[in-house]
């Protein structure tokens, strides 16, 4: 099969929305797992919602006129963040994946990423195996948690709708923890309404930019996180991802009727802190 790459554009948003549906669900139903995105109507919406933003870098793989793949690297911050990659079911074993993704990372080394990374599910050996060869490194597993919504306080730790006024306080907050703050995300979350903080003697001591799977939350402490899940009015698409290494918290969400869907696999390629605080990754990273 000859493979050739292009530029993505919102025209492509239905096209790469039915494949991706069909690629996720090939993969989940061989494994036995449901898969991430529901049906094709959705996950054209969420193609068609990465296409028109402005920092994303897409690239589709075609053969024979036709589209086989395509792949998306996110570029808001110092560190960028890939996916989702799809590959056609019927175009596996064709390298298609692997031209995908060193396509992106030859950009992003273009573009001078301090780092990359991204988020994979644990069942798929094949992925994990590619990335790893690529030069990806394994950082946190993780559970993708769901159930319905908490509707809980934490004592001393008082959660609000987060305000533009805030980016600069949470912005240091992320500094602190992973070494560089995510305030391009963070920003068009309070934009869109979905951002939380919690205060904690009067300062603001974690955030989120909702908790879900397109999501990343922060805090100092593991009370702060549950403070922003508690209060949390839904866990967004297939649920949030939360680093099972932090016993005490994934305990308290098992406690409070919190399940796991699936497990998952944070990896990154260039830098990386051990993080110096609690964090909820999204998808991305």
């Amino acid at each position: 099969m000859e493979i050739t790459l292009r530029n993505g554009s919102p025209e492509d948003a239905s096209a790469c929305g039915i494949l991706c549906y069909e690629a996720f669900k090939a993969i989940a139903d061989k494994h036995n797992f449901p898969a991430d995105v529901p049906n094709p109507e959705a996950a054209t919406g969420l193609l068609s919602m990465i296409f028109s933003l402005p920092d994303i870098y897409s690239v589709i793989a075609e053969a024979d006129g036709r589209i086989v793949g395509s792949n998306f690297l996110w570029e808001g911050s110092s560190i960028a963040g890939v996916g989702p990659i799809t590959v056609d079911p019927s175009a596996q074993n064709s390298a298609v994946g692997r031209r995908l993704m060193t396509d992106v990372l030859e950009r992003a080394h273009r573009r001078g990423a301090a780092g990359v990374r991204l988020v994979q599910a644990s069942y798929h050996s094949r992925s994990l195996s590619l990335y790893a060869k690529l030069g990806f490194d394994v950082r946190e597993p993780l559970a993708n948690m769901y159930g319905s919504a908490l509707g809980l306080e934490v004592p001393g730790y008082s959660v609000r709708p987060a305000a533009e006024a805030d980016l600069d306080g949470c912005n240091r907050l992320c500094l602190r923890v992973h070494g560089f703050d995510r305030g391009t995300e963070l920003l068009g979350a309070i934009r869109q309404g979905t951002a939380t903080v919690v205060e904690h003697d009067r300062r603001i001591t974690g955030y989120a930019t909702g908790i879900g799977f397109f999501s990343h939350a922060v805090g100092e402490s593991n009370e702060d996180m549950k403070a922003l899940i508690g209060a949390a009015p839904e866990f967004t698409g297939p649920g949030f991802l939360l680093p099972t290494r932090n016993g005490e918290l994934f305990r308290w969400c098992l406690e409070n009727g919190l399940r796991v869907k699936q497990t998952m696999t944070l990896m990154s390629l260039g830098l990386y802190n051990e993080p110096a605080g609690v964090f909820l990754p999204s998808i991305l990273y």
